[in-house]
């Protein structure tokens, strides 16, 4: 594997290590960020999911007929091999993970890649016949400089996927994701003696931060639809 040098932190934006390898003869990306120590996070990734402290998040590329039934192992291969330390979190896509769309607002940092060789609606009627996954995945990373309690962590994660709702329909997709979609929201250890907030849904301070962030992302990560753009969600809502 490849890993090409950390970029500098930038205030507001986070910093992604650009990470290549060959699989099967395939040139393979993966993005990572060097967390370190600090970090609570929330995640419904395959490696690192659930809430505790991570040290890294790391977003591999992997090819379109992707086969392999340990994912979690291959990304703790993948993550070990590029010198990673401690707990982190492992997300997956057959997305080009280089083309990814990143935004901040605030102090808040969202970092997104996606790929929608699949979508559709969450609520729609499942197939009679089980349809092998095409290439897709969107993949939401976002880091709040503030500690959150669990419970803000968890609103964190539905704020963050109302606004990839928001920014798929104001970019002309009529649905809600792909079926594999994946999400993991960073948010500072508590300093001794400081209050974690409550809420962080979208209209508290961190959580309207960390909407605009992410809707701004993931419009930059996809391909608009030509001739069906709708209105954004402002305009929508004052007209």
């Amino acid at each position: 594997m490849t890993v090409a040098p950390p970029p500098r932190a930038a205030t507001g934006v986070l910093p992604m290590q650009t990470l290549t390898r060959v699989e099967c003869d395939e040139r393979l990306s993966a993005l990572l960020w060097r967390a370190g120590p600090g970090w609570r996070m929330i995640s419904s990734a395959v490696l690192g999911g659930g809430i505790g402290e991570r040290s890294w998040v790391l977003n591999a590329q992997v090819s379109h007929g992707y086969r392999r039934t340990d994912p979690d192992a291959h990304l703790a291969s993948l993550a070990h091999e590029a010198g990673t330390r401690g707990p982190g979190v492992g997300l997956m896509t057959a997305a080009d993970v280089l083309r990814h769309g990143r935004a901040h607002d605030d102090g808040v940092a969202a970092v997104v890649t996606a790929g929608l060789g699949v979508h559709g609606w969450a609520a729609a009627p499942t197939p009679g016949t089980p349809l092998p996954p095409a290439p897709g995945t969107i993949n939401i990373i976002a880091a709040v400089p503030a500690a959150l309690t669990d419970a803000a962590l968890v609103n964190a994660a539905t704020t963050a996927t109302e606004a990839k709702v928001q920014a798929l329909l104001d970019s002309g997709y009529d649905c809600s994701g792909t079926p594999t979609d994946a999400v993991c929201i960073a948010a500072r250890v508590p300093r001794p003696g400081e209050e974690p907030q409550a809420f962080a849904g979208p209209r508290s301070l961190w959580g309207a931060r960390l909407a605009r962030a992410v809707h701004s992302a993931v419009c930059a990560a996809v391909e608009p639809v030509r001739g069906r753009s709708l209105k954004s969600a402002r305009t929508r809502a004052s007209s």
